[in-house]
């Protein structure tokens, strides 16, 4: 049996998708708020946003191009001020200039205490560090606290539906690209179901995943260390930009994810390549065989 659907709350409050939303779920005492840097203003007032919570904050590494997150938490103090103030204090700190939108979580029925807060920032810290999508710039690993096993099954249930939340406002901080991120590969992908698709020629040897978002190539995977003189600038684009995921004997050290095939065959080779014949299932079969097979009228290029 399937995963049942989820209903999802989302009030655009200022009539736009690119402004402020808040986000609620049937069944679930939790609120999330998206706030764009610029608009933490018009939050001014908002009760909820004056209680305890965890909350991320979003941006760009102008170094790097990383989409990077920070991740935190904030309790009530005695001017009576919480989430928005914490808020506030960073958009002052020239230190946290990167980020442009924030992420908040708090309850309806404000019962986030201390010990709940600390539980669920080291929680979301490391499932953030885990899933690799994002730099996340946090300092120091937050302390779990010290929770009962009662409190730590509501908690992690309150964390089942914040991640279907994060993800429906458009960061997907706990998704790995691949479900092999947490495993190091060439042997033994993480998930035997999933469908795995090699390239084995010209010094390089490696594995890559089809996901809704494209093909992601697996970290271990090794890549060809030079390119040819026909290869694309896209693609010396894409290895300068992550070369710092590629180690000296050219063995990725991160999961990387590509739109389409050839893009990805053609960083692995160094070379214009068609992924829909480079890549091979391990029977030999073609991308362009099992695309085939499952979508006769997929044209995948």
């Amino acid at each position: 049996m399937g995963k049942r659907g989820k209903s999802i709350n989302l009030f655009l409050m200022d009539g736009e998708a690119t402004g402020r939303i808040k986000c609620t779920l049937a069944n679930w005492t939790g609120i999330a708020y998206r706030i764009p840097r610029t608009d933490l203003d018009k939050c001014k007032g908002r009760d909820d946003l004056s209680q305890s919570g965890v909350y991320f904050l979003f941006g760009m590494s102008d170094q790097t191009g990383e989409a990077v997150v920070y991740i935190g938490q904030a309790g009530v103090r005695k001017n009576g001020e919480g989430l928005l103030y914490r808020l506030q204090e960073h958009k002052r700190n020239p230190d946290k200039d990167y980020w442009t939108e924030a992420v908040v979580f708090t309850t309806s029925n404000n019962s986030f205490g201390p010990t709940e807060i600390s539980y669920l920032e080291n929680r979301f810290t490391n499932m953030a560090i885990a899933a690799r999508r994002y730099q996340v710039k946090n300092g120091n690993d937050p302390t779990p606290g010290n929770i009962t096993e009662e409190k730590e099954s509501e908690l992690e249930e309150f964390i089942d539906y914040a991640k279907i939340v994060m993800g429906t406002l458009g960061h997907k901080v706990f998704e790995p690209l691949s479900q092999s991120a947490s495993s190091t590969l060439m042997d033994t992908p993480a998930d035997q179901s999933e469908q795995v698709f090699y390239i084995k020629r010209s010094g390089a040897n490696a594995q890559a995943k089809l996901t809704s978002e494209g093909l992601v190539v697996l970290m271990g995977s090794s890549i060809r260390k030079d390119t040819v003189p026909s290869c694309p600038d896209y693609v010396k684009s894409a290895r300068e930009d992550n070369k710092r995921y590629i180690n000296e004997n050219g063995v990725l050290q991160k999961d990387i994810l590509f739109r389409t095939p050839s893009g990805a065959s053609a960083f692995v080779l160094g070379a214009p390549t068609n992924g829909n014949v480079e890549w091979k299932t391990k029977d030999g079969r073609t991308f362009k065989e099992i695309e085939a097979a499952e979508n006769p009228n997929n044209d995948l290029t």
